[in-house]
């Protein structure tokens, strides 16, 4: 069967997250820094929101676009945040979650052979989700030295003619780096001189810790040429409601939702009750969510630097990225020993893309008592292994 199965489907090897996350769910004294999902419940107002949506009958498709109350909410709420202005009824899409709206926006704006930028490490799903919609990622890496910070002259060196965009994901998925202003500003002017678009994913954009989250569509000259990509998943605790959304300029939104219309028709009804409820009366949750989150981050960068696994500081998100050079061991090797002989579950660093080589990633979106022991098994583990 395997001759049926599409090139660009069968080149793609399965996420590097995955692996460790199933094995860890076979073992019974696991604990698991694999996962990026907030061990927080969804905060009770949202959830009743939900429960109420359901009681009152609300089980029937929305528009395509989602229901007009959210896409309202959303642009109130973008505007106060960043001061961005988007149109409810032009500019808005509510998604299945940013995977969707990172779909949506590949396969709408992307011609078999076109080239997408995309800095390293990143989330998993970055370059495939550009190779399943025709086009050809090309991926560059940060490093360590320059606080995994991309920068305008990096990305410059590799625009061909054939490059469409650029994605970037900041505050970032695996490392917690966050952007500056000033880099981003000369990202844009780059996007402007070469006429690119520019893909943003900011789903943890509220997950910041002492420095501020800057959209990249509020820069000027980037509004018209940005697809935002955000969602509810990761400030809100809402992981498994599956809601997240995209904006842009009409007529690269409209092509989205004509993805999205053949394809998922809506987002869930119930979870767009529950976020229009997540905009509304969640910003204290998230405060509070963010401020245990930045106790834990302190937690672990100092843990992993005691050990000698040198951790730099993460600005955002909910991950620490330690190197594990130290070891000796490559980050595959390491975090498999780590999960047989400790039962503590990492994600190789590589995962993420070939620079991530030497490093693991940790999440921090558990307890903190978990955390701790997390530690003491380290520690147990470096004491045999370097």
């Amino acid at each position: 069967m395997q001759k049926f199965i599409a090139d660009k489907v069968a080149k793609t090897p399965p996420s590097g997250i995955r692996k460790f996350f199933d094995i860890a769910a076979t073992m019974q004294n696991v604990i698991s820094l694999g996962i990026g999902e907030p061990d927080f419940v969804t905060p009770q107002p949202i959830v009743e929101a939900g429960i109420a949506s359901l009681r009152r009958g609300e089980t029937r498709y929305t528009s395509n676009s989602g229901t007009w109350e959210l896409r309202s909410a959303l642009a109130k709420h973008l505007q106060a945040l960043y001061g961005l202005s988007y149109d409810p009824e032009e500019e808005i899409l509510i998604t299945v979650g940013v995977s969707e709206a990172l779909y949506l926006a590949m396969a709408a704006t992307l011609n078999p052979g076109d080239e997408v930028i995309i800095p390293e490490p990143c989330f998993v799903s970055y370059a495939p989700e550009v190779s399943f919609a025709g086009g050809v990622p090309v991926t560059i890496p940060t490093y360590v030295e320059n606080d995994f910070k991309v920068t305008a002259e990096t990305i410059a060196a590799n625009i061909t003619p054939q490059t469409r965009g650029i994605l970037i994901g900041y505050p970032n998925n695996p490392t917690g780096a966050v952007m500056t202003r000033e880099i981003l500003t000369d990202i844009v002017a780059l996007a402007v001189e070469h006429d690119l678009l520019l893909y943003s994913d900011e789903i943890y954009d509220q997950l910041v810790y002492g420095v501020p989250h800057v959209s990249v569509p509020s820069l000027p000259g980037a509004r018209e040429r940005t697809i935002l990509l955000g969602g509810f998943s990761k400030n809100y605790a809402m992981t498994g409601w599956r809601i997240g959304y995209a904006c842009a300029p009409a007529p690269l939104l409209g092509a989205m939702r004509k993805v999205h219309q053949y394809t998922i028709m809506s987002a869930p009804t119930t979870a767009q009750a529950a976020a229009l409820v997540a905009l509304e009366q969640g910003q204290p949750f998230v405060e509070e969510m963010r401020n245990e989150y930045d106790r834990r981050r302190r937690l672990v960068v100092d843990g992993f630097n005691t050990l000698g696994l040198g951790c730099f500081e993460p600005r955002g998100a909910f991950y620490a990225f330690p190197s594990i050079r130290r070891s000796g061991m490559s980050s595959d090797d390491f975090a498999m020993c780590l999960l047989e002989e400790e039962e503590v579950a990492v994600v190789p660093g590589d995962a993420f893309g070939a620079c991530g080589a030497g490093y693991v990633r940790v999440s921090y979106a558990t307890a903190y008592e978990k955390l701790e022991e997390a530690l003491n098994r380290l520690e147990s583990f470096m004491r045999r292994h370097g």
